[in-house]
């Protein structure tokens, strides 16, 4: 397939279908995509895309020095300022996304982010304030999402232009960035990366099942009992013919956290740890094949897998490249090799000496990936969402499966490329 640079032009009637090839970046999709005017943007996931759920649960998570670079002050994210969710929202021209459990002020008028920190797609057996993962996994967020859509109407009764519930909902782009603390509560529970590694189909299958799941037609939010059940579950009724962003997990084995917590762990060229990266690329390739399945099952919705793996990796194998430095030190921290400890983090104390210290940033974020030693810098998240690509059409998926393709013919200016794909129809022009 020609390596070029094509713009998007959708031309599908029923919905608009965002769907990321490896020549295609999300730059060119969001300023060449007229037609993809998405009303909302419903994200799951965890840290990585957490914009203020985990701090409005719990609100000493998050002090100075986070959110210095873009908010000057803390702003609900694990990083020095923005997330690729707030990068998403803006390329859409939409706000950036309020957190459902932030209900000071909050509004839903055109998203909500159900994120928060330390989420995990399967009930973790450790929670906060007892454990170190969330109570709000992925099953309590798609709680939170049929709530929400339950009181659409009220919330939204007094505002001027408001849309339908269908063109709301179905029209939305939902997006989701969750799985690696499902690993990482792997890795910190004494077991061995090969247990895991055999761990993984059922966290993928766990996603799945939560994706289309109808045990949520049980929960007690419809105003109207004995309501004949619907053959789809809330999520996939409500967007069925929309959009749906499913990220990857990026190279765990290249954050502090793991490279502190683990120094025998065999070091890969960039000096990440590469059988925890290892096990990252495993649950992506059986979250790929579980996206090529619920493609074919819900042949409206057009299911995008968004490979952030390989893009940030590269920021670790080749960073002076890209403008970076240092990618395997923490900017806040403190201690040894990669600057992350357990014993203090981001923002914290620790008394050295007899002497107080303030665990505070490094001052050079903009040149930096890692952040605390778990989360990525703004700048990181930033160049991450404007390079980062979909799978290649050539490759070959599980089972041997490949995405149906078709091309057009030439154009004056270039390549047309007409591809139908799991009920979705999209022309690329130069």
């Amino acid at each position: 397939m020609e390596s070029l640079k094509i713009m998007v032009k959708f031309v599908t009637p029923l919905f608009c279908s965002c769907f990321l090839l490896s020549s295609i970046t999300l730059l060119d999709i969001v300023h060449s995509a007229k037609e993809c005017d998405f009303p909302a943007i419903f994200n799951f996931g965890d840290s990585n895309s957490d914009t203020g759920g985990l701090a409005s649960a719990f609100p000493a998570y998050l002090s100075p020095p986070y959110g210095e670079t873009y908010f000057h002050e803390p702003a609900g994210r694990f990083s020095d300022g923005r997330l690729m969710i707030d990068f998403i929202a803006k390329s859409f021209d939409l706000p950036y996304l309020n957190a459902y459990l932030d209900s000071l002020g909050t509004k839903h008028k055109q998203g909500a982010n159900f994120a928060t920190a330390a989420s995990t797609i399967r009930l973790p057996s450790r929670i906060i304030p007892a454990g170190g993962f969330s109570p709000f996994y992925l099953d309590i967020q798609y709680t939170q999402f049929v709530r929400l859509k339950s009181k659409h109407r009220e919330t939204t009764r007094n505002q001027d232009e408001t849309l339908s519930e269908d063109e709301y909902f179905h029209k939305a782009l939902y997006t989701f960035d969750i799985g690696q603390n499902d690993l990482g509560e792997g890795f910190f529970s004494n077991k061995s990366v090969q247990e895991v590694n055999q761990s993984v189909p059922d966290i993928v299958n766990s996603f799945s099942t939560n994706f289309k799941r109808s045990k949520l037609e049980k929960a007690s939010v419809d105003p109207i009992p004995h309501r004949p059940k619907h053959p789809h579950p809330p999520l996939m009724r409500s967007g069925a013919r929309g959009s749906f962003w499913i990220h990857n997990t990026g190279p765990i084995g290249c954050l502090p956290y793991i490279l502190a917590n683990f120094p025998s762990a065999e070091r890969d060229e960039a000096g990440c740890a590469k059988p925890f990266n290892e096990v990252a690329k495993y649950f992506n390739y059986v979250l790929l094949n579980a996206v090529t399945k619920l493609r074919r099952e819900f042949p409206l919705a057009a299911i995008t897998y968004v490979d952030v793996y390989k893009v940030k990796y590269s920021l670790f194998t080749d960073p002076h490249k890209y403008g970076f430095e240092l990618p395997l030190v923490a900017c806040c921290g403190y201690g040894g090799e990669y600057n992350y400890s357990d014993s203090v983090g981001c923002g914290g104390t620790i008394t050295v000496n007899g002497t107080q210290i303030f665990v505070g940033s490094c001052g050079e974020a903009s040149v930096r990936v890692d952040w605390d030693g778990v989360h990525y810098t703004e700048a990181a998240n930033k160049w991450s969402y404007y390079n980062t690509n979909g799978p290649n059409l050539e490759q070959e998926l599980p089972h041997g499966d490949k995405l149906p393709q078709s091309r057009g013919q030439p154009n004056k200016s270039g390549l047309i490329v007409t591809l139908h794909t799991f009920g979705m129809s999209c022309t690329w022009e130069e």
